[in-house]
């Protein structure tokens, strides 16, 4: 793969998105601010444009954020008095504060995941609808594959990269084993894409241009505002492939991670050429991640919330399929995979399925809980939700798993208590067609086990006597 200079120059995308920064004396406390926004982070010269609808007022104030062509999430709370904007993102425990200043919004970001926060200058003007022309631009719709040179830490080869093109507009995203990127987007210019992402969490920009050997080059912001990456190793994981980042003195919050799933580079190949030339293949989703003893039943005994003891003995999950989420709310692939279990849980709850959230929190979040009980009130989940441990307590917490990797990772349990498959990751929607095949192998695997009649039914089966014989 070849090398690139250090950064991305991204000055094309702030003049396009990023309105320069105005005086203070312009502030406007009565204008409405409701309608479409071209928003924009900003963090150590990267901008990262997001498409931002404001709408209602007083206490139906909300925001409403984007996942490529679709909005996908939204503020759990919002005010906008004297001027001064307040976006409340609680289930990320994001904050956007934002001052109305000659009809733009001027103000900041606050970000917290895993122990770190991340602080971005926030900017937005008022959408302006493009005449990009769909005229020759080149077509790469479709799905394609990115070898890597080096194996990632969680021992993968190759991603898939997603791509949904509407003329000249592109939504992509990166699928790794672990889940997707969120889909980036943006339109056709000067010979390339320059797509970006933001939904409350995950803010990125990646460039993507098709060369003349048809492969897509693919170049990645490396620079991220964060003490680590989002699965910074710790027990029982590879260390060395991560290492302090080169960043302005004295800033302790920009890391940029070795591991090449963060390379500054990367080349896509349609899936198809992919095949043809023997080059490597994303991980297998459903064996990434095994059970240690097939024969040995899978238990758990974690608080709920209010710190009561709930174990795989409970009343609720005996004699029933159970889908046993490792999981935690700062993993937006968690956040995407939760939106769905919600939607399980009302199909299948009567017909005997049971989902159990095995939550890995950070130790300073676990007093208060804040993240994790916002996330439950924002997707309406009903199904139980029990506080496990700190993210690197997992393996020690979930012994009966090998290869343990990755947030979410699900795992599928039969009525008799053993495991009968773990799906590591999860595929969201802005992952395309992969999205339907994770839910048509959920809806199949689930409605196998269900099918399956509990042992002690059989047994009772087995032993009544055979009203047919004399």
């Amino acid at each position: 793969m070849r090398a690139t200079s250090k950064s991305i120059s991204f000055v094309a995308v702030l003049a396009l998105f990023a309105p320069a920064l105005v005086a203070a004396h312009g502030q406007d406390s009565k204008a409405s601010i409701d309608g479409r926004w071209d928003a924009s982070l900003v963090n150590h010269g990267t901008v990262i444009p997001f498409r931002l609808d404001i709408s209602g007022s007083g206490p139906s104030l909300k925001g409403t954020f984007y996942n490529g062509f679709q909005p996908y999430d939204g503020t759990t709370s919002a005010t906008y008095n004297e001027g001064k904007l307040v976006l409340n993102i609680e289930h990320y425990l994001t904050t956007i504060t934002a001052t109305l200043q000659d009809g733009q919004l001027v103000g900041e970001v606050s970000s917290q995941s895993r122990a770190s926060t991340s602080n971005y200058t926030f900017q937005a003007s008022r959408h302006v609808e493009s005449k990009v022309s769909a005229k020759d631009v080149p077509s790469i719709a479709g799905s394609w594959i990115i070898p890597l040179d080096a194996p990632s830490s969680k021992g993968e080869k190759a991603f898939r990269f997603i791509v949904e093109q509407h003329g000249a507009e592109v939504a992509a995203s990166i699928l790794r084993v672990d889940g997707d990127t969120g889909a980036y987007s943006g339109t056709y210019k000067d010979g390339k894409w320059v797509l970006s992402h933001f939904d409350g969490s995950r803010p990125g920009v990646i460039q993507v241009s098709l060369k003349s050997d048809g492969t897509l080059e693919v170049l990645q912001n490396n620079g991220r505002p964060r003490n680590a990456a989002p699965d910074a190793p710790t027990a029982g994981s590879n260390a060395a492939a991560y290492q302090p980042a080169s960043a302005p003195a004295g800033d302790k919050q920009y890391a940029e991670p070795v591991d090449s799933r963060y390379a500054s580079t990367l080349i896509a190949y349609r899936s198809d050429i992919a095949i043809a030339k023997g080059l490597p293949q994303p991980e297998n989703y459903d064996t990434h991640t095994t059970v240690r003893d097939p024969n040995q039943k899978f238990t758990f005994d974690f608080p709920d919330v209010n710190g009561k003891l709930v174990s795989n003995d409970d009343p609720r999950f005996k004699g029933k399929v159970v889908l046993a989420i490792v999981t935690g709310t700062w993993c937006p692939n968690c956040h995407d995979e939760a939106q769905y279990l919600v939607q399980l849980d009302k199909k299948y709850r009567d017909k005997g399925l049971a989902i159990v959230a095995l939550d890995f929190e950070e130790p300073e979040q676990q007093g208060s809980l804040e993240r994790e009980k916002a996330f439950v009130k924002q997707y309406g989940v009903k199904y139980t939700y029990l506080i496990a441990g700190a993210p690197s307590e997992m393996w020690e917490k979930v012994p009966e798993l090998v290869n343990l990797n990755t947030w979410p990772a699900t795992v599928f349990i039969g009525r008799d208590g053993l495991v009968k498959g773990v799906h590591s990751g999860f595929a969201s929607p802005a992952s395309g067609k992969f999205n339907q095949q994770l839910k048509d192998e959920f809806t199949a695997r689930i409605e196998q086990l269900l099918a399956e009649r509990p042992t002690n039914q059989l047994a009772e089966e087995s032993s009544a006597p055979d009203v047919g014989q004399q």
